[in-house]
């Protein structure tokens, strides 16, 4: 099979869904990869790199998309790749379509089959290729919110971990999942009080057992939101429903009460975001203020450590990019459940139903088009 990736387009997006680490495992395996020039310059591969490992080198995106079969990029594709989407060709990124209501529309268009890292799941609900993501993020977020509570800035100018005699910075995490548990770790090593607010007991339950003591968790309710955000100094928004848009779970007085000069980053922004005075950013220009809050908003939060980024995803969806080269899709896709459902569009197809009702769109599912039982 002939497998491309290209130079990521989203603003200040220096991830590469391909090391030259994995291209040579690839190329072994017996398939050819397409590398557009300079494509893994943001994680500091060079295009010698790619060529030692194997790979033929291209100009162009448009030349690698009209020769791969399988795509392997690492966002959603942007709106000058869609008329480079063909029909009967694999897409295999993140693509997060319950936010994006515009490449869905594309990806159904082209006729292709549309896989979604972050919907690839195991039979015991756990999500391989967005683990490691979310674990930056989590981790990132912390970092970032000490960033931003510092001056000069809008900041409230506060150092996270306080000092003996004057009381730490208030993180309070809501979720608890593996964005949440990281950036709980992250905010215990800085010195923080932490709360964790989830629906999750078991998850808060081994976190109390972790942490013993220097983590407050609370289960999640409107009225345990809302008193718990009320003077914090950074609110992390970790929550995630897979495929679906993120639920709205702080509310725009809720953030107002935070109070001026107070720090939000919402990891959740690349399914819609959690708070409701949430809209998306970038690298470039990464915050705003609104009711005298800062806001972080950053879809591609792990972007900024594409080196350490790019590994970790090389390393995990390996193992599924190969299984799609060796076996052909279809036969992938049949024979790995985990894989089956990471499939968000098939030959034009919407197939995921989180996805579908979160677009509000039809779908069928992906065994009736295959011929297979449920």
């Amino acid at each position: 099979m002939i497998v491309g990736t290209v130079k990521e387009t989203k603003t200040e997006e220096y991830r590469v869904a391909l090391t030259p680490e994995g291209v040579a495992d690839i190329v072994r395996a017996g398939h050819h990869v397409l590398i557009e020039t300079r494509a893994g310059e943001g994680s500091n591969y060079g295009d010698d790199e790619y060529r030692e490992a194997g790979a033929e080198v291209l100009r162009t995106p448009g030349e690698v998309y009209a020769r791969a079969e399988l795509m392997c990029e690492v966002k959603e594709p942007q709106p000058q790749e869609f008329a480079l989407l063909r029909e009967g060709q694999v897409l295999f990124t993140y693509l997060h379509l319950a936010a994006a209501p515009d490449v869905a529309d594309a990806l159904i268009a082209a006729r292709c089959t549309a896989i979604g890292y972050e919907t690839v799941q195991r039979e015991d609900g756990f999500l391989p290729l967005l683990a490691p993501m979310s674990e930056v993020a989590g981790r990132m977020a912390v970092e970032i919110g000490a960033h931003f509570l510092k001056r000069p800035g809008p900041g409230r100018g506060m150092l996270l971990g306080g000092l003996p005699g004057v009381p730490p910075a208030h993180v309070v995490i809501i979720g608890s999942g593996n964005v949440g548990k990281n950036a709980c770790r992250a905010a215990v090593g800085f010195g923080a009080r932490v709360t964790v607010i989830s629906i999750d007991e078991n998850q808060l339950r081994a976190l109390e057992e972790l942490y013993a003591g220097r983590v407050e968790t609370r289960l999640a309710s409107p009225q345990a939101i809302a008193e718990t955000v009320t003077r914090a100094d950074l609110l992390i928004g970790a929550v995630l429903v897979d495929g679906r848009r993120a639920p709205v779970v702080v509310t725009r007085e809720m953030v107002r009460s935070m109070g001026a000069g107070a720090v939000i980053v919402d990891v959740a922004v690349d399914q819609g975001g959690c708070i409701e005075t949430t809209r998306p950013t970038d690298h470039v220009h990464p915050i705003y203020v609104e009711e005298g809050v800062v806001h972080y908003a950053v879809p591609n939060m792990p972007g900024a450590v594409p080196r350490t980024s790019s590994r970790a995803l090389t390393g995990l969806t390996l193992p599924y990019i190969l299984k799609v080269a060796n076996k052909g899709v279809e036969a992938a896709i049949r024979s790995d459940p985990a894989l089956a459902r990471g499939v968000n569009v098939y030959r034009g197809v919407l197939t995921h139903p989180d996805v579908a009702e979160s677009l509000g769109r039809a779908y069928r599912p992906l065994n009736k088009l295959l011929g297979v039982p449920a």
